[in-house]
């Protein structure tokens, strides 16, 4: 078994997980600030139109929380020239798909449809960012699809609230503190003016990035670009970014949420720098290194040979301002919490404290280039890579240079990283426990 990982590794190094080749586009600013980017794929006759704004939970203010969310789903209502639930039958009858998403830093758009479709993609999109309809009909319509949402994803969702939970308590000051999907309360409160504030505020041209990969011809898009899109007024004034510093912690910060679960759950979370840094790279292959995989160091040592815990893993949230690394474990029935606690911990000291071999490490080179690739492998994930590095980085080429940025992350990088970031002092420390074993 060794001489066949190892001939795996070796192939990979030669020849790469997949192929990397360089995705051209072309990409400009129309008069009203919005920016255009354009991939030609004519390998299959589809073509994905996405438009991705710069506006998530974090621009919200904070008596006001969830509106990112809620307009996800408030501009799926129709528009001056699109009935009331429309949206859907347009693509559905075009032979295409749709759907959309929201962040803490961005709300994003997107349709698939037969190349031949473009312009009804354009169109759509053109309403939602011109046209839209805010009003009270479909405020109370979204209002109780978001509400049932939270019901069945965080209120009565085993485990729902650890994203919540943690997040309040790893930031103090910055709007990360509050979850996307927000506060019903809030939603609540609001009033339609509101809403039509927030739409006029953000979903602006210059606050926007027009993301279009598949089969189209360049010169035939621009130009139903220009009709579409070439009209929208940019939005007045400066589009609302927060600027808050978030203090660094100084003490670990221990709770416990008890919930209808049965087993018990442990999560660490630790704060680090913006995606894109150089910490970040590293820090996201700690992650991989931990618990990405049957044959990771938390899922070997803590699940199949310790048997403390059903399910152990680690993955890292690249933000736009602070990133988080979020450790989690499951314990098995009748484990006591603090053991799984221990065992991760331990764990993640062998990361801080020894390199990790050659062949380890050059696993990790190889998933970390196929998921790189794999992103790109579609011209869905395209358009959203290209609109994500402009909107994030300033620099959508990034879709063919990010991986170097991964693969100049030495041994020695992730060790260091480990040090500096994976500190108890650092920390947010949950347990989640049954209900039943809440004291009186």
């Amino acid at each position: 078994m060794r001489i066949i990982i190892t001939l795996t590794l070796c192939l990979g190094t030669l020849f790469g997980f997949g192929q990397m080749n360089n995705i051209e586009f072309v990409e400009y600013d129309l008069d009203n600030g919005l920016h255009v980017i354009l991939h030609q794929d004519a390998s299959t006759p589809i073509v994905a139109v996405s438009v991705m704004y710069h506006v998530g939970s974090k621009n919200e203010n904070p008596n006001r929380t969830g509106f990112a969310h809620f307009f996800e789903h408030l501009l799926f209502e129709g528009s001056e020239n699109i009935g009331r639930g429309e949206y859907d039958t347009y693509i559905e009858e075009a032979g295409g798909t749709l759907n959309a998403n929201t962040t803490q830093d961005r709300t994003y758009y997107y349709e698939i449809l037969p190349s031949n479709q473009l312009e009804l993609g354009l169109w759509l999109e053109s309403e939602r960012m011109l046209h839209a309809r805010v009003e009270n009909v479909g405020i109370e319509t979204q209002r109780e699809v978001v509400k049932e949402e939270r019901r069945q994803r965080v209120d009565n969702q085993p485990y729902g609230s650890i994203m919540e939970e943690t997040m309040k308590r790893v930031f103090t000051k910055h709007p990360y503190r509050w979850s996307v999907i927000g506060s019903m309360d809030h939603l609540n409160a609001a009033e339609e003016d509101d809403y039509k504030n927030f739409y006029s505020d953000f979903y602006v041209p210059n606050n926007a990035v027009l993301s279009i990969a598949g089969d189209i011809d360049i010169d035939q898009a621009k130009e139903w670009i220009n009709k579409y899109f070439g009209a929208i007024p940019k939005g007045k004034g400066e589009v609302y970014r927060p600027m808050v510093d978030e203090p660094e912690k100084t003490s670990e910060i221990r709770d416990t949420v008890f919930d209808n679960i049965q087993l018990p759950a442990i999560i660490q979370a630790y704060s680090f720098p913006a995606q894109g840094t150089d910490d970040y790279y590293a820090m996201e292959m700690v992650s991989t290194l931990l618990s990405r995989g049957g044959s990771s160091r938390f899922r070997k040592s803590i699940v199949e040979e310790q048997q403390l815990a059903l399910q152990v893993g680690s993955f890292p949230m690249g933000l736009e301002d602070h990133s988080v690394s979020l450790a989690f474990g499951i314990g098995n029935m009748g484990i006591d919490p603090k053991k799984v606690e221990d065992a991760m911990d331990a764990e993640v000291r062998k990361v801080q404290t020894e390199l990790i071999s050659d062949e380890e490490f050059q696993k990790l080179r190889n998933q970390v280039e196929n998921d790189f690739v794999s992103s790109n492998s579609r011209v869905a994930g395209i358009a959203e890579s290209l609109a994500n590095y402009h909107m994030y980085f300033g620099d959508a080429n990034l879709i063919n240079t990010e991986i170097d940025r991964y693969l100049a992350v030495t041994k020695e990088d992730i060790m260091e990283a480990a040090k500096k970031y994976l500190q108890p002092d650092r920390r947010v420390v949950l347990y989640y426990l049954p209900k039943q074993e809440a004291q009186p």
